[in-house]
């Protein structure tokens, strides 16, 4: 299973809320806050080729930009999959994913996922029925390492093509 990252600056580490406007960069293999769900990516078999992140102000600022790069990097590495997230309960991250999981599951041949809480609940309904959201617990929630070993069981069965049936219960 080939996986492509996006994240935010903060879950990057290339800073946090007070620099909105980090533009989009690439980095080879997992970065950041990958370190906190890399065994369960690579129990199911996963290995991340790539991880893109960017400032949540500058992809509402340049977002046609952030789209077509993330989605052409998809196409390039040959990704089976692109995982938007883990973004807890900031709300910018969580739109900012769903947005580019949306657009790749439609301009590409590339699957993709988001990844945020609850807490969450406009962006929620706006894509639940385009989009697979995948649950997890707000920052500082109970939960976290259950819900990061769900998203990997998520990934592996979309890349596999398994029926949703299987993995409902892990989305809203």
């Amino acid at each position: 299973m080939r996986v492509l990252l996006f994240f935010d600056q903060t879950q990057a580490g290339a800073g946090g809320k007070e620099r909105p406007n980090v533009e989009l960069a690439v980095e080879k293999g997992g970065i950041g806050s990958y370190h906190m769900f890399e065994k369960f990516i690579k129990q199911e078999g996963g290995v991340v080729l790539a991880t893109m992140y960017c400032g949540n102000g500058y992809f509402f600022d340049h977002e046609d930009e952030v789209k077509r790069k993330v989605a052409g990097l998809a196409t390039k590495l040959k990704a089976d999959i692109v995982l938007c997230g883990p973004c807890f309960d900031y709300p910018d991250y969580s739109r900012m994913s769903a947005i580019l999981a949306q657009y790749i599951e439609e301009n590409t041949e590339t699957k993709a996922v988001a990844m945020f809480s609850k807490e969450n609940t406009e962006v929620i309904e706006q894509y639940k029925d385009t989009v697979k959201i995948i649950k997890m617990p707000r920052k500082g929630g109970t939960g976290l390492n259950d819900s990061l070993e769900n998203m990997s069981k998520v990934l592996k069965a979309v890349v596999d093509n398994e029926p949703k049936s299987t993995y409902e219960s892990f989305l809203y």
